[in-house]
């Protein structure tokens, strides 16, 4: 437990590491080939420096161990948690020479929140940014809302080394299918199936409303990659307000819906088991927290006397309820609306569902339906424990793939990523206080971050440069679900504690556990 990164660890984390800035470079190639297609050339010279650049990093991380070995736990923690950092520092390098951006730092705000998929964003003048630009954007997400480790593992990129360990410590611990290689395959086969069906028909409805064929083909791949990887950027500044069609509002909820759904359960489900998808823990949980959730926010809305127009009113009411909880964080009203047309009623109850997020598994972000479901059964199975006899044994079951009973390990592990969240919620909403922004509006802002949810109205090329530190930090930790991240940092922290000190404390660690065991026996 308390073993220091030897040099031969770092060497073979470095080696992961290369790989997948290597195999990075295919979100810079499309978007070099559409700069070069459309003769965009200064877009497409940035995007060739940076294939350069990850080619030429990435081979030199590579040779530090030319055979790695099988990764184990801790590196494969590390290869996962520090990739997301990696990656993110050579994505801001093409997006802040696009001149779209106040400093590097918010280049780089971009560059974690897109491959976050958290959605929010400190560019200036999008409605303005190259089609090469916004490609890569979206790749960005396409990359991130999969998960790094997914997609490597689908093409094959760490072979049969790691593979498990590399899965699991990507916050991933369901298997579509009992080999990882080919669940990620899965994951990967629907994502694109369900992307260019998506693309055909929303690309067809933009160029009915009046769009040129390319520019229509283009809104309808960025609009059905954000939505299925839930992801939250959109080519406009306006978000899906620009387009001011019901129908795309309609296939953009259907999506963000199919995106948040357990990988696991649309394998069922494209197998014709329906009745296991609807009996399924995270289903159920998912009907009857987003329908109280919705009836709550409608009334809200309703009771404030502000919205005359009852149709619109819902229109946009289920389309916002439907991108919070999916954390999503496409928009249909805009942000003055939110905060100061929307009732503070209403305004919490986004701040609540993006916080619980949706399915375990998804692309999307939050506390996740199925720890939500386990709290929920652990509080039964307390009241049943309290009110049965002495004698009897007290058994809680749930559906979950199948037939499961409730584990004091499951409900630990949901109860302490539950924490973890709303502790980072709290500590968020603190800072934004302390840099003076009204409580709410910080509380709102510090859940959106850390659940990767994208709704925002604090976010901006102004805001304070500790406060976009911290969002960072957020986005990062919500993505990797804060057990990546502290196995990482505690890690880290004991491979500079020297050995002596280290063997002490480890020896009183032991010691004051034989003690507590000798008082329990007493």
């Amino acid at each position: 437990m308390w073993q220091r990164f030897s040099f031969s660890d770092v060497r073979t984390i470095g080696h992961y590491l290369g790989v997948l800035v290597l195999f990075s470079t295919f979100i810079y190639v499309i978007p070099f080939l559409v700069g070069v297609g459309l003769r965009e050339w200064e877009p497409a010279s940035r995007y060739f420096s940076a294939i350069a650049i990850c080619l030429v990093v990435g081979s030199l991380l590579r040779f530090l161990r030319i055979r790695p070995a099988r990764l184990n736990r801790q590196q494969a923690l590390a290869v996962t948690g520090l990739a997301w950092v990696v990656l993110a520092f050579f994505a801001s390098i093409p997006l802040f020479y696009s001149g779209h951006y106040a400093s590097y730092l918010d280049a780089l705000f971009d560059g974690i929140s897109g491959l976050t998929t958290t959605g929010a964003c400190t560019i200036m003048d999008l409605d303005h940014l190259s089609i090469a630009d916004n490609m890569f954007r979206f790749m960005m997400h396409f990359l991130g809302g999969l998960g790094l480790v997914v997609v490597a593992l689908a093409l094959g990129l760490f072979g049969k080394s790691g593979g498990t360990t590399m899965y699991a410590s990507e916050g991933r611990s369901e298997h579509v299918i009992p080999n990882v290689v080919q669940t990620a395959k899965f994951i990967f086969r629907i994502t694109i199936s369900v992307i260019g069906l998506a693309t055909v028909i929303l690309a067809i409805i933009c160029a009915i409303r009046g769009m040129e064929p390319v520019r229509a083909f283009f809104h309808g791949l960025w609009l059905s990659i954000s939505g299925f990887i839930t992801g939250g950027f959109a080519p406009m500044s306006d978000s899906v307000m620009y387009y001011h069609s019901p129908v795309i509002e309609i296939i953009l909820m259907v999506l963000m819906i199919m995106g948040a759904i357990n990988f696991t359960l649309h394998s069922e489900a494209w197998k014709g088991r329906i009745a296991p998808f609807f009996r399924d823990i995270e289903t159920r949980t998912m009907l009857l927290w987003v329908g109280a959730m919705l009836i709550i926010f409608t009334a809200s809305l309703c009771t404030d006397g502000r919205f005359s127009n009852l149709p619109a009113l819902l229109r946009r009411g289920l389309f916002m309820v439907v991108s919070a909880f999916t954390t999503t964080g496409y928009q249909t009203v805009t942000t003055n609306q939110m905060v100061g047309v929307f009732s503070s009623g209403a305004f919490l109850i986004l701040a609540i569902l993006m916080a619980v997020g949706a399915g375990g598994g998804s692309t999307a972000g939050g506390i996740k339906f199925t720890r939500v479901g386990l709290i929920l059964k652990s509080f039964v199975a307390t009241v049943k424990q309290t009110l049965a006899p002495d004698s009897a044994r007290t058994v809680v079951t749930y559906n979950h793939l199948g037939r499961q009973t409730l584990s004091e390990g499951a409900v630990k592990e949901a109860m302490t990523v539950f924490m973890l969240f709303v502790v980072t919620y709290m500590a968020g909403a603190l800072v934004g206080i302390a840099y003076g922004y009204d409580a709410t509006q910080a509380i709102f802002e510090s859940i959106a971050m850390t659940s990767n949810g994208g709704l925002s109205t604090i976010v901006g090329p102004d805001m304070p440069v500790g406060l976009e530190l911290v969002y960072m930090f957020q986005m990062w930790a919500g993505r990797l679900e804060f057990v990546t991240l502290l196995a990482l940092i505690v890690q880290i922290a004991v491979s500079f504690v020297p050995r002596g000190l280290r063997k002490a404390i480890v020896s009183k660690t032991a010691n004051a556990s034989s003690r507590n065991l000798d008082g329990g026996d007493e």
